[in-house]
């Protein structure tokens, strides 16, 4: 079961909405239903499951009810039809006592505009939510000096919120969500307003403290590069529809129509994408094996190329050429990783844009490992030419080039 979960969701914002939702059930559209009635469609039949412990972003242009989803979460706003759970209860069936608990233990909300109290210090802004949940003062001020001190606003707990930037004010936006502990947390275009300097670094504070908490982050933006940089997955409206689901490597690669696919034209998909997109098995993972033994398992595998490991670890890679050579020289049962080649390793999370030079230096994949150290597969340079490649939006482009020639052309941003 997931944390939060709607389930064929329509929302229809007017006077008489019931009778809008039967007109559009008859295969009226969304501006027929406002040319001939008023009524505003702002999500129509939506369906979409957000897992514990992911950044899940809902973007789409202006107007395609990424606020109206949002706010169905904490029931800010109300659907028409359809339901909204959490944990499996739907919470449109809550009393007013059950929805205030749910928002004051539950949800928190990070808004565009900060949404600071202007007469309260830093820290008493950081401690509101607490307050409110009746934690003792003192209690309440360490865990507010706690976060302030995670989102490197140390030293200004006695400002005010004139007194600071429009990226300090967010921070204590975001100290104040964190501080007040709750499983979730709805952002919605919280970075928007700031200059694109500040608005990184607060996404990779947001990455970041995520990745340390666990929190369910909600994150709303019509920014695509914004949506790459933070997600785990994405969520595509369009007019109030979802029009795909996936992680950022499926929405850039597998773009479900030609809206989306519009979006995803102009990205640079060697910076957006992550090694860990490409990444392959190794033709021959060789483990603590003699050159004898290596050979053996090369000519099992049909391959002339194997990838040593060591504890692990990656130790190096060896051809069949070197390791006949140094089975004549050293002898058959001299360690493999002895004679083993040392490529350059990438990390799972590098992006793509930053091996390209190693891709051209070397004739074998590049070896990639994960955030421990151990070896986690390879990079080709064919899978990612062919991704390359694939960016060209005319036929007459795509033959212009090969996926191999696409990776020779591509450059590193300075």
């Amino acid at each position: 079961m997931s944390l939060i979960e709607l389930d064929r969701v329509t929302t229809i914002f007017g006077k008489a909405p019931r009778e809008a939702l039967a007109r559009l059930r008859q295969g009226a559209d969304k501006k027929t239903l406002l040319d001939e009635t008023g009524h505003v469609v702002g999500l129509h039949d939506v369906s979409l499951s957000i897992e514990a412990g992911e950044i899940f972003v809902i973007m789409g242009l202006s107007g395609s009810g990424k606020s109206t989803l949002v706010r169905h979460i904490n029931r800010l706003v109300d659907p028409t039809d359809g339901e909204v759970r959490i944990d499996g209860t739907n919470i449109l069936s809550l009393s007013r006592a059950e929805l205030i608990r749910l928002r004051r233990k539950r949800i928190t909300m990070v808004f565009q505009r900060f949404g600071l109290l202007p007469h309260r210090q830093v820290i008493e802004n950081v401690a509101y939510g607490l307050a409110i949940h009746g934690v003792p003062k003192k209690e309440r001020l360490a865990r507010a000096r706690e976060w302030i001190e995670r989102v490197s606003l140390s030293g200004y707990e006695t400002h005010y919120p004139d007194q600071l930037s429009g990226g300090m004010q967010q921070r204590v936006g975001l100290a104040r969500a964190l501080a007040a502990d709750t499983d979730i947390i709805l952002m919605d275009e919280a970075f928007s307003a700031l200059d694109p300097l500040i608005r990184s670094e607060l996404q990779d504070e947001v990455v970041n403290l995520q990745r340390s908490t666990g929190k369910t982050v909600v994150f709303i933006t019509h920014d695509l590069d914004e949506a790459l940089r933070l997600a785990d997955r994405i969520a595509v409206l369009r007019d109030g529809a979802l029009v795909q689901v996936g992680t950022p490597a499926d929405i850039l690669l597998k773009p479900a129509d030609a809206y989306v696919e519009s979006f995803v034209r102009n990205v640079n998909r060697a910076r957006a994408l992550t090694v860990e997109t490409l990444m392959k098995p190794p033709a021959l993972r060789l483990t603590a094996e003699s050159i004898g033994e290596a050979l053996a398992a090369m000519r099992r595998m049909r391959t002339d190329v194997g990838y040593v490991v060591d504890d692990g670890r990656f130790a190096g890679v060896v051809t069949k050429d070197v390791l006949e050579r140094a089975a004549n020289e050293q002898g058959r049962t001299t360690a493999a990783s002895e004679v083993a080649e040392h490529l350059p390793s990438a990390t799972t999370a590098c992006a793509i844009e930053t091996v390209l030079p190693a891709l051209l230096e070397h004739q074998h994949p590049i070896p990639i490992v994960d955030e421990r150290g151990d070896f986690a597969g390879v990079l080709r340079p064919e899978d990612v030419g062919e991704m390359l490649g694939s960016d060209s939006p005319s036929k007459e482009e795509e033959q212009a080039e090969s996926p191999a020639e696409a990776l020779k052309h591509a450059q590193p941003a300075a």
